[in-house]
């Protein structure tokens, strides 16, 4: 920390995204000013960047040079977009210490609908896993977009002729994985437990596509129970809401991994809601398997939560009560 101030210039080639990056009236600019507490001026297509602080100095200039990565990506910018940069590269540089692992808009997953960048650095290492590994544990608070980016790479992977069929699934730990008992065909059954992966397909493909590959199988979503027995070939399987596997059910799910096959199974290990006394499959799995090199395994945290941002001061509370908690016992 300095009294003395110092400037750090930036310039930018292509005039257009200069102006994107900017903002209408500077817009953008002022977000990062008001939020690392420097003094930023935009001149032609340079940028320069004082303040007293050389660490916020840092930060903002590596936020501005991701967030052009990204419109060269074609992403537009918004509030929105500029604080997930914040998060992206603040959280980067904490982990890391240094700049040469923040995220750099390269990675990207194509959908018939949409582009999806990674918004936090977790994120981005989550997706650069299920580019590189077979099997996958994605584990952290809900809004962290785990299942959301497992089902865009899932998406890619298919209509590009990786794989030949997506696969997602939950234990329907409601109720008790015994569905005879509702009303409906199978599908009728089990749609009330596997929306979120509807709907988070449905946000990747044209609704037309996503019913005729349900209809054709290249699609499936349906309960963990019915996994048993199978082997999964040639596919991108999801168990999603893996805290609420039992351990014989990972282990058995885990199991079914076939040739030509990714696996990605996401949880939450907040949230497991299995009947007291019977321990997470997702819990033993991770203490056991963790120093497997051919499978990588993705912490997120409140940091990476991209929902409205009370959900991240939500989980922190929670979190922090059930410390309190624990420790009182």
């Amino acid at each position: 920390m300095s009294d003395q101030n110092t400037t750090k210039q930036l310039e930018f080639s292509d005039n257009t995204l200069f102006s994107q990056l900017v903002g209408p009236s500077d817009t953008n600019l002022t977000q990062l000013e008001n939020r690392f507490g420097v003094t930023i001026a935009a001149r032609g297509n340079q940028i320069s960047i004082s303040g007293s602080d050389a660490n916020d100095i840092s930060y903002a200039k590596n936020t501005l040079q991701y967030l052009y990565t990204q419109l060269t990506k074609g992403q537009e910018i918004n509030p929105q977009s500029v604080e997930d940069a914040i998060r992206t590269v603040s959280s980067s540089v904490s982990l890391h210490h240094h700049d040469t692992n923040i995220p750099n808009g390269k990675i990207s997953i194509a959908t018939k609908r949409k582009m999806i960048f990674p918004r936090s650095a977790n994120q981005a290492e989550f997706l650069t896993a299920m580019q590189n590994k077979d099997m996958i544990f994605g584990i952290g608070p809900a809004g962290t977009g785990k299942t959301y980016l497992a089902v865009a790479v899932g998406v890619s992977m298919l209509i590009s002729g990786k794989i030949d069929k997506i696969i997602l699934t939950r234990p329907a730990v409601e109720a008790g994985e015994k569905l005879g008992f509702l009303p409906g065909d199978m599908r009728e059954k089990v749609d009330p437990y596997l929306r979120p992966l509807y709907d988070a397909m449905h946000d990747m493909l044209p609704a037309d596509q996503v019913e005729r590959r349900l209809t054709n199988g290249e699609i499936e979503i349906a309960p963990l129970a019915f996994m048993r027995g199978r082997t999964l070939s040639n596919a991108f399987v999801i168990p999603d809401e893996a805290q609420n596997t039992t351990l014989v059910q990972m282990k058995m799910f885990l199991t079914r991994l076939g040739n030509n096959a990714r696996m990605v199974i996401t949880g939450d290990l907040s949230q497991i809601d299995l009947p007291i006394g019977i321990e997470s499959g997702l819990k033993q799995a991770a203490k056991i398997l963790k120093n497997i090199s051919d499978i990588a395994f993705i912490n997120f945290d409140e940091n990476d939560i991209v929902r409205h941002p009370v959900v991240s001061k939500i989980v922190v509370a929670y979190d922090k009560e059930a410390k309190l908690s624990d420790a009182r016992r």
